[in-house]
């Protein structure tokens, strides 16, 4: 019997207050992005004007043309955030892969322990450990460099990532490794041409978590160990906004609005695999 979609099965009551709370949670979440548009569209005497009128009489794009004149290095801090969230995502990707692949099929001494250590690892936030960060940075000669940002942003992404895809790989059946062992494959072409492959899904999901994660740290990192402009990130970029007399709101917003489409087209080119990836297993035919 094919199977039929669970939201089918509600009555039509139900239905009416499922989706009315999906909108009511979806104009919360929505909300201030589409109030922070509609600032950008905005000249700036308008934003203080009484009273208060939430759809410009007169919209303009003037703001997303103005803030490259008053940041001159914006292209640059777009580019530094791009270079910092990629590099580090790659890295990721690379370490948690084997090892999420090594804690679902090895049964080695010490995995529990080490895995509860993985898991501890997420209950510190950045701010925590921004001083013994900073003096590991120095001591490594990485202050002032990319990879000051880098390598603390792969090492918070590398614990939740082993988690999550050690799950997914538990999913993927032992019989696939096992008949390709049998035909005399080695263990690593067996991890690279069966269980990467069918691990895609998965990957695609810790690849867009640790993008997200990089791009979002940046700012706390960058802040602290780095004071040169040419390795500047987006975020920080943003914060000298704030750091003049007057805060020129609508291209403070429309340059938050450039700093978002990275994120924006991750999501476009991988949204596939991060629907199967996060859906793998949960329907059972």
């Amino acid at each position: 019997m094919k199977p039929t979609a669970r939201i089918h099965h509600y009555k039509w009551y139900e239905l009416i207050g499922v989706y009315a709370g999906l909108a009511v949670f979806l104009f919360f979440v929505l909300a201030p992005f589409f109030e922070g548009f509609m600032v950008s569209l905005k000249p700036l005497n308008h934003l203080f004007s009484a009273p208060y009128r939430f759809w410009p009489e007169d919209p303009s794009l003037a703001a997303y043309f103005d803030m490259w004149e008053r940041v001159p290095l914006l292209g640059r801090y777009i580019f530094n955030s791009i270079l910092i969230a990629g590099i580090g995502t790659a890295l990721s990707v690379i370490f948690v892969t084997p090892a999420a692949y090594a804690f679902a099929r090895f049964e080695f001494k010490g995995r529990g322990p080490l895995l509860g250590a993985f898991l501890a690892v997420n209950m510190f936030s950045g701010a925590v450990l921004l001083i013994p960060l900073f003096r590991l940075m120095r001591s490594f000669g990485l202050i002032n460099t990319y990879f000051a940002m880098i390598v603390p942003g792969v090492a918070f992404t590398i614990p939740t990532g082993i988690w999550l895809l050690r799950t997914y790989m538990l999913r993927i059946p032992r019989e696939l490794e096992e008949a390709a062992l049998v035909d005399g494959a080695s263990r690593f072409y067996t991890f690279r041409r069966v269980i990467v492959p069918l691990a895609m899904p998965g990957i695609a999901v810790i690849a867009i978590a640790a993008f997200l994660t990089i791009y979002a740290q940046q700012f706390i990192f960058a802040l602290t160990f780095n004071s040169k402009s040419e390795y500047m990130p987006l975020p920080v970029g943003l914060y000298a906004f704030f750091g003049r007399q007057e805060v020129i709101w609508n291209e403070l917003m429309a340059a938050s609005f450039v700093g978002i489409l990275p994120v924006f087209i991750v999501f476009l080119f991988l949204q596939r695999y991060l629907v199967a990836g996060m859906t793998a297993g949960a329907v059972k035919t």
